[in-house]
């Protein structure tokens, strides 16, 4: 199929990118990598009136270290996967990026497109979510920091406003002694997962959980932050009874939908099982001083 009539502006600067959105509003939509919106486009079901093309904005690329890592919304998957910067301070990024669609999809995806377009499915708002990351949003007129746990409202809603971009991702610091896993099942590689889970884990001098996190894909219609089940961990050894102590809190909390590929029951059951598996390895990376170990789990 083709998409419905649309008028095509190649934005030259930030500035023009931000005024034609005011002026055009939900009638607009940003083209950055494409990958998500112009399949919508394609069967209809996404007709904006308005394409912003926002691929000469190379100021919205690229990742800087400094008060947190900090990620322009253009970078594309393929630049994460092989930035030096991305590999020391957040690895568990590359434990995720190789899920997602294939190598020709990541050349051209852009890491604000897919958070912006929200798919609960999708890796990377989990990501974004366990991390506890900001997201830094412009319109012609204003500009917002919103936490990740606020910036997903619903399967593929944000809370960005209709004159918003949204312009930087800012991930903190990881703690010394912090381990994180990201983990998922799906049908065939490439696919959406079933059920997918970020586990995070900073130990204390004494070896006990301080600091935990788990986020989910695939299991809500938003990323969705398992909090019961990570303030469970706090303050105790990490073990594998805690883990499955753990797991069972995140699974009786969750209501998954279910989908053709795998009914809500065993998405639950996939998550359970991910949420041990993930727990243990980033508590084995916490334990050895990094982040990520070598692939193979």
């Amino acid at each position: 199929m083709k998409p419905a009539p649309f008028e095509y502006i190649i934005a030259r600067s930030l500035d023009q990118a931000l005024a034609a959105k005011s002026e055009y509003g939900d009638e607009a939509r940003f083209l950055a990598g494409g990958q998500s919106l112009v399949p919508t486009m394609n069967f209809r079901l996404s007709q904006p009136a308005v394409l912003i093309d926002i691929n000469p904005l190379d100021e919205l690329s690229g990742v800087r270290d400094g008060d947190g890592i900090r990620i322009g919304a253009m970078t594309r998957y393929r630049t994460l996967e092989r930035d030096p910067v991305i590999a020391a301070t957040q690895p568990i990024m590359l434990d995720a990026l190789p899920h997602i669609a294939h190598p020709q999809i990541r050349n051209r995806g852009t890491l604000g497109g897919n958070l912006a377009h929200a798919d609960p499915a999708s890796e990377l708002p989990a990501i974004v979510l366990a991390l506890e990351g900001t997201l830094k949003v412009r319109s012609r007129t204003n500009d917002r920091s919103i936490p990740a746990r606020e910036f997903f409202v619903g399967a593929l809603e944000t809370a960005l406003r209709p004159d918003e971009m949204l312009v930087e991702i800012v991930l903190p610091h990881h703690q010394s002694r912090t381990g994180a896993c990201f983990m998922e099942v799906a049908r065939r590689r490439g696919d959406f997962a079933m059920a997918g889970v970020a586990a995070i884990v900073t130990l204390g001098d004494d070896g006990l959980c301080r600091y935990v996190r788990l986020a989910f894909c695939g299991v809500a219609d938003r990323p969705w932050h398992a909090d019961d089940a990570a303030r469970s961990l706090i303050g105790i050894a990490a073990t594998e009874s805690a883990f499955t102590q753990a797991a069972e809190l995140a699974m009786g909390a969750m209501d998954p939908s279910g989908n053709v590929h795998a009914s809500g029951g065993y998405q639950r059951h996939l998550a359970g099982v991910l949420t041990r598996r993930a727990l243990a390895v980033a508590v084995t990376r916490a334990q050895q001083g990094h982040s990520r170990s070598s692939r193979g789990h």
